[in-house]
């Protein structure tokens, strides 16, 4: 079992190509997209549209090393507050370790 860092972030989609963009600038080239239904944020609840995508938001989810995701992290900050952003960090145990390297 090998310890690294689960990054999650949820983002409307149109910022999703600038994110994989910073992801790749991190070292992150592995990581996988998941559409969303909706949900009850700050600003309200918010429904996936599929008519327009005006309202859709996609999740990020990456496994890496602490530096990989620290260097995200640190080129993700100036966007979190004007684009509402949802970072998450968390630690997990990784069976196969060296295929996240």
């Amino acid at each position: 079992m090998t310890t690294l860092r689960r990054i999650e972030i949820l983002a409307d989609e149109p910022l999703i190509p600038a994110i994989e963009q910073l992801a790749a600038t991190a070292g992150i080239r592995n990581y996988t997209l998941l559409p969303t239904l909706g949900g009850v944020g700050q600003h309200g609840r918010w429904r996936d549209d599929q008519v327009s995508g005006a309202t859709a938001k996609i999740m990020l989810l990456a496994i890496t090393g602490d530096a990989k995701a620290q260097h995200l992290i640190d080129l993700l900050s100036p966007l979190l507050e004007p684009h509402g952003l949802l970072l998450l960090l968390s630690d997990v145990e990784v069976v196969r370790g060296a295929h996240f390297e």
